[in-house]
């Protein structure tokens, strides 16, 4: 393996990215903070881990097979998959009417969502798996994924419009490409939260698993997809020509969903506090039955080890990171979001 494949393994603050060699996935997990929701540091780590896959497979030699055939995105956090927006920067932004920012925030967003959708213009099949809660933007990214796995006791929603706004970095567009414009607006107006039962029934998840060996279930989907993945990656051409999602497209409903953010009121912004506290009281009640899923996410080996070691691209690594295994801390200042490379200007 090159310098440049170990680069999608680098240390992020608030996601966890690990190799799983036997079916050539990388799998991806979600830890942000304060708060399960999309922070400022998470969308700048998924970027940088997006734009580090692209810069791999640019620069490998095409004669050669591909180690990656698959991302799978998922959560290290027990019963939350993530549950959307960072509601209390908006808060902020709205109240002090800065439109500039609150677009900032939401373009870093559709960036993510787009190179998942379009799986990053690679021969590579992005994965959505929801354990747990998925909301507004944590549903959203989800439907980004080229196949969509949930557990049993998952839930997935948009509760956006109890605040008075509708879900824009995405929602809109790919339900529509799902299940149609009716039964997307009905989704997305009724704020309900759906079991992923009920999900699977109407065709927006592609495979319902056990919450019981969650991992074992997904690499058995993987095995069996990969004996006709040749067949797949031209159907995900085939629906991107068909019925593809444009950048273009994202963008424009991204502006929409910012100028109605700008025009909330006090008391649409102080339903968006309650639901802030909904979010804090959840995390407490799952930190208090859950230690955080470090385990098999962390090396994808179980043997032991002495530090200091030298690693598979000759570093030296002195201790064993994942003693730290809550990196949830609140950051006073965190690090201003920068978009790594813009979204190529040649793809539709």
């Amino acid at each position: 393996m090159t310098p440049e494949f170990y680069k999608i393994f680098s240390e992020y603050r608030e996601i966890a990215v690990r190799y799983d060699e036997p079916h050539k996935a990388v799998w991806c997990y979600f830890n942000p903070a304060p708060r399960p929701c999309f922070s400022l540091q998470m969308l700048q780590d998924l970027r940088l881990m997006q734009q580090n896959i692209i810069d791999f497979f640019h620069g490998m030699d095409r004669a050669r097979e591909a180690p990656i055939r698959y991302l799978v995105v998922c959560s290290q956090i027990p019963g939350i998959y993530n549950l959307g927006g960072d509601l209390s920067l908006f808060i902020n932004l709205i109240r002090e009417q800065k439109k500039k920012e609150l677009l900032d925030y939401a373009i870093h967003c559709i960036d993510n969502v787009y190179l998942n959708a379009v799986n990053m213009n690679l021969p590579v099949t992005t994965v959505s798996l929801v354990e747990g809660v998925a909301l507004g933007g944590g549903f959203e990214t989800a439907l980004s994924g080229n196949m969509l796995i949930a557990t049993e006791d998952a839930e997935m929603g948009f509760p956006e419009i109890r605040f008075n706004l509708f879900p824009g970095m995405g929602a809109y567009s790919l339900l529509a490409r799902l299940v149609g414009t009716v039964t997307a607006e009905k989704m997305i107006g009724s704020g309900a939260i759906y079991s992923a039962g009920e999900l699977y029934e109407m065709g927006i998840v592609n495979h319902l698993i056990g919450a019981d060996k969650v991992r074992e279930s997904v690499e058995r989907i993987l095995r069996q997809h990969s004996q006709s993945d040749n067949g797949f990656q031209a159907m995900m051409l085939a629906r991107q020509r068909c019925n593809p999602v444009t950048y273009q497209e994202l963008e424009d409903i991204v502006h929409i969903w910012v100028d109605a953010a700008l025009r909330l009121t006090t008391r649409d912004l102080k339903m968006m506090e309650r639901l802030i506290k909904a979010q804090q009281a959840k995390m407490q009640q799952q930190e208090k039955r859950f230690i955080l899923r470090t385990k098999q996410d962390r090396r994808f080996s179980g043997e032991d080890v002495t530090f200091p070691l030298t690693d598979s691209s000759g570093k030296t690594v002195y201790y064993d990171r994942r003693q730290n295994n809550d990196r949830r801390r609140k950051q006073d200042n965190p690090k201003p979001l920068r978009r790594e490379t813009a979204i190529p200007s040649h793809v539709s």
